[in-house]
């Protein structure tokens, strides 16, 4: 297994004292926990995209261009890219020159994205998401791979004969299809032959082992070899502690201000006390063989190769803890039980 820390740079106020970061805070701690987690021993470091409060995240290239001058060995990547509302001639051109500055680091999470606030805000339809996902990646994966393009589509001017500038570092950065509700995103990957990585966040395991299933099969059906099939999958949240009680103890403020949240409510998860989570859901909050176990369990099922973590919403001192103690008694024992082709 890999590891990576996610974030969408959400901006909590600190649930006891109701107090936030500014902005240029959190936004220099997002870059410092970067490094952090390079010096850890994490193998990447993602940073999601929204458009709307509490998030940080409407830039991501831009973010992720600091933290490649921070750090040097780390995979960065983008934790989603919103293809849906972008056009794909500025995608390419923003992460091939983020691609050049971090020498051939970047591999690119594409998806429509879990936030209806985008598609007014960018003149969108929200009915038409799934087909501005398609025909966006589509033509963001021609730009990417593929010199002198010329391309129509519904959406956008055509193109004759384009080549962005500049190119990748390396001819074919990874693409990854982030998938979180519905088979289009997981239809799209097995399609082009492209990794998938599962948010796993709101809902039972099941919902999305299911989404999984149906990409394994239909990577299939399209005639890739299912070995090659390759899955990461996210957590809903990441609290170790020595005992399961002070994780219990330490993440309930967190998981209580969490789902007053819009985007809890938006997803319409099913749980609604903490216990209920940890026992019936994905989050990572217990002891370190805990924690340990609750990966292993997930993979019987998902057969992932990539663990993402994200301590979003906990106060700085917390999140640096669990992630010091996530890193050196979690993190080796999965990577040596669930060895992991990717990186």
């Amino acid at each position: 297994m890999k590891f990576g820390l996610f974030s969408l740079v959400a901006n909590h106020p600190d649930p006891a004292t109701g107090k936030a970061p500014s902005q240029h805070e959190r936004l220099r701690q997002v870059v410092d926990y970067a490094k952090f987690a390079e010096d850890l021993g994490f193998d990447a470091y993602g940073v999601g995209e929204r458009h709307g409060e509490p998030f940080l995240s409407s830039a991501p290239p831009v973010i992720l261009a600091a933290i490649a001058e921070r750090t040097s060995r780390v995979r960065l990547l983008t934790t989603l890219t919103v293809i849906s509302v972008l056009d794909p001639v500025r995608v390419a051109e923003d992460y091939a020159t983020l691609d050049q500055l971090s020498g051939g680091r970047l591999e690119l999470m594409i998806g429509k994205g879990n936030d209806p606030r985008h598609f007014p805000l960018f003149g969108l339809s929200e009915e038409r998401q799934w087909e501005y996902q398609s025909e966006n990646f589509e033509l963001l994966r021609r730009l990417f791979y593929e010199e002198n393009v010329t391309w129509s589509g519904e959406f956008r001017t055509p193109l004759t004969d384009v080549t962005t500038q500049p190119r990748p570092f390396h001819e074919r950065p990874r693409i990854w299809h982030g998938s979180a509700s519905s088979t289009e995103s997981t239809e799209l990957a097995a399609r082009f032959g492209d990794p998938l990585f599962t948010a796993n966040g709101f809902h039972p395991k099941k919902k999305y082992a299911d989404l999984i299933d149906h990409y394994r099969q239909r990577w299939a059906d399209y005639g890739h070899d299912p070995a090659d099939a390759l899955v990461g999958s996210g957590a809903g949240g990441l609290y170790v502690a020595r005992t399961s009680q002070e994780a219990l103890d330490g993440y309930r403020p967190y998981f209580e201000a969490l789902t007053k949240t819009p985007a809890y409510q938006h997803n319409k998860s099913e749980f609604t006390t903490l216990e209920d989570k940890i026992a019936n859901g994905s989050a990572l909050v217990g002891s370190p063989q805990q924690v340990i176990d609750k990966i292993g369990d997930y993979h019987d099922s998902f057969g992932h190769e990539v663990q993402a973590v994200s301590v979003d919403g906990l106060t700085d001192g917390e999140a640096r803890a669990v992630l010091e103690l996530f890193a050196s008694e979690v993190m080796p024992v999965v990577a040596n039980q669930l060895p992991s082709r990717d990186w």
